[in-house]
C-alpha cells in the first residue's frame, strides 16, 4: 500500500527559483519607473502566466498589455535558466526516490517552456511521467485544477496522492484538490502557520521517504 502517485510543485520546491521571478518582475516595474505594491510578490506566487501577467498590469501599472508583460517576464526567466538552474538540496534525489515506487508528476505555475527546461536540466525526464502547467488549465493555483489535472493524466485518485509543496497557493491548491500535503516551506515568504498545521512540514526534501508518504495515505 501507499499512495498512487506523488506529485511535486517545481518552482521553490525543486528549483530556488521563486526569488528570480521576483527580481526579474520588480525589475520591470524599476525599468518603468514604478514602485513595488505592497503584496504583489505573495499575491502572484502560484498563479498562471495570464493571472500574473494581469497582475503585473492592472496592480503594479506595467505601461503593457498583459501579452507583452508575459513575454518580457519569460524571457528574462529563459535568460536566468539558461545561466543555470539553482537545484533546491535533495530534489533530485528526492525525485528519483519516489520514482522507485510511485508515479510521478509534476504540477507548476510554472509556463510549459520552463517546466520542460527545468525537468531537462534537472535530468529527471526519465522519472517524471506526466507535467502539467496551470496555463493548460482554466484557473492557477490557489484553484485545485492543476493537480486534479495531473491526477486524471496519471489515472489516480486525488485522495489517495501525495503533493509536494512550498508555497501558500500551491498549498492551498493541493489541499483543495484532496490530497495529502508535504510542505517544505521557504524562508522567504513562508506560508501562514495555520496553513502548514494542515500539511506534513519538512524541513528538505531530504526527509521525504517512502515512510513518510505511506503514512499519508494509510
Amino acid at each position: 500500500m501507499g499512495p498512487q502517485a506523488i506529485v511535486f510543485d517545481m518552482d521553490g520546491t525543486l528549483t530556488d527559483t521563486e526569488e528570480i521571478w521576483d527580481v526579474v518582475r520588480r525589475g520591470l516595474a524599476a525599468d518603468a519607473g514604478l514602485a513595488w505594491p505592497d503584496g504583489s510578490t505573495q499575491a502572484m506566487m502560484g498563479m498562471s502566466t495570464m493571472e500574473w501577467a494581469r497582475h503585473l498590469v492592472e496592480v503594479v501599472g506595467l505601461p503593457y498589455e498583459p501579452q507583452e508583460a508575459a513575454r518580457r517576464t519569460i524571457e528574462g526567466m529563459a535568460g536566468a535558466y539558461r545561466r543555470g538552474i539553482h537545484v533546491l538540496p535533495g530534489a533530485v534525489e528526492a525525485v528519483r526516490r519516489m520514482g522507485e515506487r510511485y508515479p510521478i508528476a509534476i504540477a507548476s505555475s510554472s509556463p510549459r517552456l520552463l517546466i520542460d527546461t527545468g525537468i531537462e536540466v534537472m535530468g529527471l525526464a526519465d522519472v517524471v511521467t506526466v507535467s502539467v502547467s496551470t496555463e493548460e488549465v482554466e484557473r492557477g493555483k490557489p484553484a485545485p485544477d492543476g493537480y486534479l489535472r495531473a491526477c486524471e493524466l496519471l489515472g489516480v485518485d486525488p485522495a489517495q496522492c501525495v503533493a509536494v509543496e512550498d508555497a501558500t497557493n500551491g498549498i492551498k491548491s493541493a489541499l483543495a484538490a484532496g490530497m495529502a500535503v508535504v510542505a517544505v516551506p521557504p524562508h522567504f515568504h513562508p506560508p501562514a502557520a495555520e496553513l502548514l498545521a494542515r500539511t506534513t512540514v519538512l524541513e528538505t526534501l531530504d526527509e521525504l521517504t517512502h515512510e513518510l508518504v505511506e503514512g499519508l495515505v494509510a
